[in-house]
C-alpha cells in the first residue's frame, strides 16, 4: 500500500508526496505565520498566513530542485532514478543503484548542496536589492524588518533557508550529502566501496548520536551553539539524529547485500520447475490444487510449453469467492508482456534491485523466450542469512 500520492513526472522521474510531508508542511506554515506576525505587527491576519503558505510551498519547491539536481546528474552518469519523494525530513531521490565510480558519486552528490546554496544566494541578493540600503543599516533591526514588504520578507527568508539547507546537507553524516562526499573520497583512496561505506556509516552514526544527545540537552534547557535550546527544538534535533542513525545503518546494509549478491548467478538461487497452471484452469481449482497444496504464492500460466503470464496470491484475492468456479487463470493473470523478467545470465544483485523496484515477491527467469524458473525474494533472503550466519 502506498504511503502517499504521485504529483506527476519531471524528466521521466516520478514526483511523489509522502503523507508525512503534510505534517511538516503544516508545522512550517504555522511557525512562519507566527514569526511573520511578530516581525510584521502591521500585517493583516490574511496577509500573514497567505505569505506563510506561499513561503512553505516555495521552500519545498526548492527542496525538490535540490533532489532533482541529484537525480538529473545521476541519470547523466548512467544511474537510473525511479522517483523523488517529499516527506517529513525534506526530500529523497530513489536512486536505483550505487554510482559506478567515486567520481560519479562525488558529482551526483555535490550538485544538490550547490543548487541549494546558489539558489539561496540569488534569492537573498534579490531580497537585499529590493530592500535597499535600509536592510544593512546597523541597529534598529526589529523596526527595519517590520518595514520590509511581503516580497522582500519572502525572498530573504527563502534565501537564508536554502543556504542553511545546503550547508546542513554538507554535514559529514552518511547518508547525508556530506557523508556521501566523504564516502566518495574514501572510495577513491581505498578502491573498495564496501569499506568506504562502512567508514562513512560509522562517522554518520557518531554524528547522529551527537545530534540525539544535543537534542536531549536542549530539552533540559542547555544552550547548544547554532541550535539554541528549548523543548520543541530539542525534540526535533533528537528526532533528526534518530532518523540519520537508522538511515546510516540501513544504507550500509544495502551495500553489504549488493556486495554479497554481486556475481552470484540468478540460476543458483532461482526456483526450478515451479508448479504451473493452465490458462483455462479455474481460480477455484488453482486455490485447491495449487495454492493450498504448496507453499507457493505465484504460479506461471503455461499452455503447450508456452509461458503466458503469472498469477499471484494478490490476483486471486481480487476475485470474489462466488466467482472462483467461473473465472479462469487467463482472465486474472498478468500477461508475460507486462511482466518484468530476469535473464539466466543476470546476477542476484540485479534480481534484488528489480524485486525492490517493482515491489513484487518473485520474477520469472527466462532463457531464449522460455521460462526456466522463478527467482523469489524469500530465497534470496534465505541465502543472505546463510552467508551472514557466521
Amino acid at each position: 500500500m502506498q504511503s502517499g500520492f504521485t504529483l506527476g513526472r519531471l524528466a521521466g522521474i516520478r514526483i511523489k508526496i509522502d503523507w508525512s510531508w503534510l505534517l511538516i508542511f503544516a508545522f512550517l506554515t504555522w511557525n512562519l505565520g507566527v514569526a511573520f506576525g511578530q516581525m510584521h505587527p502591521g500585517w493583516t491576519i490574511a496577509l500573514r498566513w497567505s505569505m506563510a503558505l506561499i513561503a512553505s510551498f516555495l521552500f519545498f519547491i526548492a527542496v525538490l530542485a535540490h533532489e532533482l539536481a541529484h537525480s538529473l546528474v545521476a541519470q547523466a552518469q548512467g544511474v537510473p532514478v525511479r522517483s523523488i519523494t517529499l516527506f517529513l525530513f525534506g526530500g529523497v531521490s530513489d536512486i536505483q543503484k550505487e554510482p559506478p565510480s567515486p567520481r560519479a558519486e562525488f558529482l551526483i552528490t555535490i550538485v544538490g548542496p550547490i543548487t541549494s546554496v546558489v539558489l539561496g544566494i540569488i534569492l537573498a541578493l534579490a531580497g537585499g536589492f529590493l530592500a535597499g540600503s535600509a536592510a544593512f543599516t546597523p541597529g534598529q533591526t526589529t523596526s527595519i524588518l517590520s518595514q520590509f514588504s511581503p516580497l522582500v520578507t519572502l525572498l530573504l527568508w527563502l534565501g537564508s533557508i536554502n543556504i542553511l539547507v545546503g550547508l546542513f546537507n554538507l554535514i559529514p553524516g552518511f547518508p547525508l550529502d556530506g557523508g556521501r562526499l566523504v564516502r566518495s573520497i574514501l572510495w577513491a583512496i581505498t578502491d573498495d566501496l564496501r569499506r568506504a561505506t562502512h567508514s562513512a556509516s560509522i562517522l554518520g552514526q557518531a554524528i547522529a548520536w551527537l545530534m540525539i544527545l544535543s537534542g536531549i540537552a536542549m530539552f533540559f534547557g542547555i544552550q547548544i551553539p547554532f541550535f539554541g535550546a528549548g523543548i520543541l527544538n530539542g525534540i526535533w534535533l533528537a528526532f533528526i539524529g534518530w532518523f540519520l542513525y537508522n538511515a546510516s545503518v540501513q544504507s550500509y546494509r544495502q551495500v553489504v547485500v549488493q556486495d554479497l549478491l554481486e556475481d552470484v548467478p540468478v540460476t543458483r538461487l532461482m526456483r526450478l520447475n515451479p508448479p504451473t497452471v493452465t490458462a483455462d484452469q479455474s481460480v477455484g481449482e488453482l486455490v485447491h490444487d495449487r495454492l493450498m497444496a504448496t507453499d507457493e504464492r505465484a504460479f506461471p500460466v503455461v499452455d503447450d510449453g508456452r509461458f503466458l503470464g503469472l498469477i499471484t496470491l494478490e490476483d486471486i484475492r481480487s476475485v470474489d469467492k462466488n466467482a472462483w468456479a467461473t473465472t479462469t487463470a487467463r482472465e486474472i493473470m498478468t500477461p508475460v508482456a507486462s511482466l518484468v523478467t530476469m535473464n539466466v545470465n543476470e546476477d542476484a544483485s540485479t534480481a534484488i534491485n528489480k524485486l525492490r523496484q517493482q515491489d513484487v515477491r518473485q520474477l520469472p527467469v527466462m532463457e531464449d523466450g522460455r521460462l526456466t524458473g522463478l527467482i523469489r525474494r524469500r530465497d534470496i533472503l534465505k541465502w543472505l542469512q546463510l552467508q551472514t550466519a557466521n
